[in-house]
């Protein structure tokens, strides 16, 4: 061969290896671009599925603080409507023994009572914080999930 067929079929060589370099290139940088667009899609899905479970956790807060709150005035007064009562109750005594009678039977349904409202109070709460807290961890554990998938 010719000096010039030489260099002319170094040249189509040297082309044909650009060209195949650079479609190794384009699809490196697409794969790359389509990873980022998914990634991208999956964290503005996380983040939406992490606001909604947020506004669901505060909107639950807010109806168990109420139902809270409602079972502690209840509780409340009916312990103001068992002092006047027992006052009332008091104000007829006629003896010593009746007093102490009285008084011990007051305090003794008193403790039973406070002991009852507590663990009513107690149960409540705890109800209420597995409430608030379960829509973020749902949204936690599918994130954890997604990412041992992924």
């Amino acid at each position: 061969m010719t000096k010039t067929a030489d260099k002319t079929a170094e040249n189509v060589e040297n082309a044909e290896v650009q060209t195949e370099v650079t479609d190794q290139f384009r699809a490196v940088a697409e794969k790359g671009v389509e990873q980022s667009k998914e990634a991208l899609s999956k964290l503005a899905t996380g983040a939406e599925a992490t606001q909604k479970a947020l506004e669901s956790s505060f909107e639950t807060a807010k109806t168990a603080s109420n139902e809270l709150s409602l079972k502690t005035i209840a509780a409340l007064r009916a312990n103001v409507e068992a002092s006047f009562s027992h006052l009332e109750a008091l104000v007829t005594v006629k003896s010593p023994s009746e007093f102490v009678e009285l008084q011990t039977d007051f305090l003794r349904k008193q403790v039973e009572k406070t002991v009852e409202q507590s663990k009513e109070l107690q149960a409540a709460a705890t109800k209420a914080a597995e409430d608030v807290s379960k829509p973020i961890k749902d949204v936690y554990e599918k994130a954890m999930k997604d990412l041992k998938v992924a």
